[in-house]
């Protein structure tokens, strides 16, 4: 038998060993692969989203590589160290440390070539529908499979060169042992080690504190908090971990009648033991998953945004006009055709909005007719409004301003045309999409608006109003492809700086939806797939430290039978032991993000007054249903192992 044969049986024979490292390689290099395919699909070439959609992929092929060299490394490692013995064997009977590394760098390289080989034919079986799900995000007319060496290339490059890395750099845990110490196995000591009182009060503070921080912030603070408050939470959840839980755990043996209990005694003092042993083990677990989880919530709040955009967004297409705008009336044509063109019909609701003075606060107040008010919520199938003369009412800016202004009442005069009105209450809902017309903007009777006759102090009378036109459109999200023209002037106006000189505004909120609809949708889909991949390895990271010990457990549930357990008190046990492992850095995770959240909240409510209450429970239930399904699966294999 050769060298590279007597390294094949090794594979073949630990196989059930190596079972999820293969599985989780494998994900890793078909998602890398599946990204690499979109990366440098021709396709997407010459479409809007390409260079969005390019960077989307090398950051998160960039992420996905970084991360699956460090659990590679670490469940190498591992796994190694459970095979302990079996080198330790090897080099008494004469194997040279030389040949021993040789063989470890064969083994690894097997499993990583396999992993490769894998991970490439599913990822290109599942490529098409990738390219399905792709397709609809970033709504392309097709998006075909093709076949380019350039992903192949790139996946087997930089998967080969990680392997080669793991291979070169795992043995060096091998390396550092003497015979003896790898013939007597991973487990040296069950002593439970020192602690420190001060850091491990430390710990729970740190995480109170960064808890009601994130709580109780507000808009001023929330962007400071969000820089200061992850590194101190990663501080007081290592200490928690190293520290705390084994502080908490003397605690309770200091207990008797808490601690002193058929079963429980065993399975505390088992797990103190874990914990003491995997304590950094537990605390990476809990960062990544914490990644994982306000990676994905992050993502689906913005897709909370993409739900509530109408709601933001009442009208279809907006366009304002100084009064000596001379584009006015062949943009508006243009529009009108473009929408008959596409068979959409529509309402168009024009306004002349004037400017005067409040003598109440001395500021410039926007004033719209009643009429054409009227006009508009009858179309957008809004409640209609009647005003006396001498009698106003607030058209909100923001969905918080209704409530502010509901109960407001003021007693003023507009200035310059000697009007007086009582401005009382809110129209209860959003007319114009926020800081588009303004936030000092009143209605006012007909007959009153007629009065309005005066220009603004310091104007001319042309300079004084200005023209906003109203488009609804029934079917909104039709409308991307109506005003690129008009569109593709305003923003050409905004990159080279002569917006302030423009004499009309145009804005598409169709057009806008399906972009960040699309973009949303894609960074989403994105970042599922690599939540995927980092909960995946979470999870192992557990696994592989349950299989690393697992002779060690095989031999204390032994004694545990021959001292007259049965089967089911037992499983008892193993369940008290692993619930705490598994469920200990997860509920932690998920504390971090739920307070996350909270400040995230914060700052949605800041931009766009949009609510993830809801997103945010579905991401944490669904998560937390994950680690229930993927807990019984390694209970069940445990369990399975145990009893072997």
């Amino acid at each position: 038998m050769t060298f590279r044969q007597f390294a094949y049986r090794n594979v073949v024979r630990n196989r059930r060993i190596y079972a999820a490292f293969f599985m989780a390689s494998m994900f890793s290099v078909m998602v890398f692969f599946m990204y690499s395919m979109l990366l440098f699909h021709p396709k997407i070439e010459d479409e809007f989203l390409r260079e969005f959609a390019a960077s989307g992929m090398i950051v998160a092929e960039i992420i996905l590589y970084i991360f699956t060299l460090f659990f590679l490394f670490y469940s190498m490692s591992a796994f190694l160290q459970a095979r302990s013995k079996e080198f330790g064997l090897l080099l008494q009977l004469g194997m040279e440390k030389k040949q021993l590394n040789k063989l470890i760098f064969l083994e690894t390289m097997l499993i990583g070539a396999v992993s490769v080989a894998t991970g490439i034919f599913f990822g290109y079986a599942f490529s098409k529908f990738f390219f399905m799900i792709v397709r609809e995000l970033l709504q392309l007319e097709s998006l075909p499979l093709y076949v380019s060496i350039k992903p192949f290339a790139l996946t087997m490059g930089a998967f080969f060169s990680l392997f080669v890395i793991i291979a070169m750099t795992s043995v060096v845990f091998i390396r550092e042992q003497k015979i003896i110490e790898l013939i007597r196995g991973y487990w040296k000591t069950d002593e439970l080690q020192s602690y420190s009182t001060v850091k491990a009060i430390l710990g729970i503070a740190m995480l109170v504190f960064a808890y009601g921080a994130a709580a109780f912030t507000s808009t001023t603070v929330v962007l400071a908090l969000s820089i200061v408050l992850p590194p101190l939470a990663a501080l007081g959840t290592y200490f928690f971990f190293t520290h705390s839980v084994l502080f908490l755990l003397h605690q309770v043996r200091k207990r008797k009648s808490l601690y002193w209990h058929p079963y429980r005694l065993i399975a505390i003092s088992e797990v103190a033991v874990k914990l003491r042993e995997n304590a950094r083990m537990y605390f990476i677990v809990t960062i990544v998953s914490t990644v994982a989880f306000l990676s994905v919530g992050t993502l689906t709040s913005l897709s909370s945004y993409t739900g509530q955009f109408r709601e933001i967004n009442p009208l279809s297409l907006i366009y304002s006009s100084e009064m000596s705008n001379p584009y006015e009336s062949d943009h508006i044509s243009l529009l009108r055709n473009e929408l008959e063109e596409q068979g959409l019909s529509y309402t168009l609701v024009p306004f002349l909005i004037k400017q005067q003075t409040s003598s109440f606060s001395q500021n410039s107040v926007d004033i719209l007719r009643m009429s054409d008010v009227n006009s508009l919520a009858l179309a957008l199938g809004l409640p209609l409004i009647e005003l006396p003369p001498g009698e106003a009412m607030f058209i909100p800016y923001s969905e918080d301003s209704i409530g502010t202004l509901k109960s407001k009442e003021i007693q003023t005069v507009l200035e310059e045309s000697n009007v007086p009105i009582r401005i009382r209450g809110v129209y209860p809902k959003m007319l114009f999409p926020s800081m588009i017309i303004g936030s000092n903007i009143v209605v006012v009777s007909d007959s009153d608006y007629r009065l309005i006759n005066e220009p603004f102090s310091g104007r001319s009378l042309i300079d004084s109003s200005y023209k906003f036109f109203a488009f609804h459109v029934a079917e909104w999200e039709r409308t991307k492809s109506i005003g690129l023209d008009i569109d593709s002037q305003v923003t050409d106006a905004i990159y080279d700086g002569g917006f302030t000189t423009l004499p009309f505004y145009f804005e598409n909120p169709g057009l806008n939806y399906s972009v960040i609809r699309a973009t949303f949708s894609l960074l989403l889909f994105t970042g599922l797939m690599v939540a995927a991949v980092l909960l995946l390895a979470a999870g192992s990271f557990v696994y592989f430290k349950l299989y690393t010990g697992l002779e060690r457990d095989k031999r204390q549930f032994d004694v545990l039978k021959r001292m007259g357990l049965t089967e089911q008190e037992i499983i008892k046990i193993v369940n008290r032991q692993l619930v705490p492992q598994f469920f200990l850095p997860w509920g932690i995770a998920m504390l971090h993000s739920a307070f996350s959240f909270l400040s995230l909240q914060v700052i949605w409510s800041n931009l766009a007054e949009v609510s993830i209450l809801s997103e945010m429970i579905l991401v944490l239930v669904g998560f937390t249903l994950i680690q229930i399904v993927y807990y019984f699966l390694i209970r069940w294999r445990y369990i399975d192992h145990v009893r072997a």
